[in-house]
């Protein structure tokens, strides 16, 4: 649901619903360090959507969550990750030889990306189905499209991406830490859950990016108002065929922060860092990273 779920308010009771409007506006950046030229992305969205939600039985829910609107596009554009830059053998070194670049493994790490200049606008959507039997138990499909407005130096063009996501979490504990009411040790537990997500990613002119599935340990809590989430472990990516790269582990995780500083808005941020083990042909050993910050209003 939006950053905020239903901006603190109490889960619903079986057979009730409710319909919250949203509005979502957040910075992000994407660095990719580990590829030659480090390539970066930065853009401000602007979503407009709703959540509709039923109550049911045991505490739980169901909820409906749709958003839109334009993403403001500086450097790259956003893109699935694992996208990597190719280039065919007759005209890579003539063309574009001062690119390239050795990774310390013996392969080519290769981007386009210098600087970040102001590219376009682009229209970004978000929708969301999760089914929540209990309290401990949530499982949620999403589709994230994205229109890319223009051509502007991207190896793809003009057209819609797709990215289809799919993840379970089970929380040990009700979630309710504390740290500033008084819990201890004893009370971690609660805030400890598992989630399993896989996402697969198209590229705008129908090209398989690839898919991967991140079995994730967390563990959230509370210091009075601000919500403190940590979660990671090792991501299985199988790129597509276009990148002519193997199967791989990497390894990776999220800090996510979530602060009400009112009672329908709520401020957020995210780091994820993600490390590849293995390089190969326009892709590098390294670390990339994406960050955001932003706010939710919920009415």
């Amino acid at each position: 649901m939006a950053h905020g779920g239903a901006g603190g308010d109490e889960p619903l009771a079986a057979g009730e619903f409710r319909s919250i409007p949203t509005i979502t506006i957040e910075g992000h950046g994407g660095f990719e360090n580990n590829l030659e030229g480090q390539p970066q992305h930065y853009a401000i969205d602007g979503m407009f959507g709703v959540v509709l939600e039923w109550g049911l039985a045991n505490k739980g829910s169901f909820a409906i969550e749709a958003q839109l609107g334009p993403t403001f596009v500086w450097g790259e554009a956003e893109h699935f990750y694992g996208r990597v830059h190719v280039e065919s053998e007759s005209n890579a070194h003539e063309e574009h030889a001062s690119d390239h670049g050795d990774d310390g493994h013996g392969n080519d790490a290769h981007a386009n990306g210098s600087g970040a200049p102001f590219r376009r606008t682009d229209i970004k959507g978000f929708v969301q189905a999760r089914y929540q039997p209990n309290d401990r138990l949530a499982l949620s499909v999403a589709w994230e499209p994205y229109y890319v407005t223009g051509y502007e130096g991207e190896d793809f063009g003009i057209g819609l991406k797709n990215e289809l996501g799919a993840e379970v979490v089970y929380a040990f504990g009700d979630g309710d830490v504390n740290f500033a009411l008084g819990d201890g040790l004893e009370s971690v537990i609660d805030g400890v859950f598992v989630s399993v997500e896989n996402r697969t990613g198209w590229e705008s002119d129908g090209t398989f990016i690839g898919n991967y599935t991140d079995p994730w340990l967390g563990f959230g809590f509370n210091i009075n108002l601000l919500n403190i989430t940590f979660s990671g472990g090792p991501r299985f990516y199988t790129p597509g065929s276009y990148s002519g790269l193997s199967q791989r582990t990497d390894w990776g995780g999220e800090i996510e922060l979530e602060y009400p500083i009112a009672e329908n808005v709520v401020l957020f941020a995210h780091w994820e860092p993600v490390y590849t083990t293995e390089g190969g042909q326009g892709w590098g050993v390294g670390w990339q990273h994406h960050v955001g910050t932003g706010l939710s209003l919920l009415f």
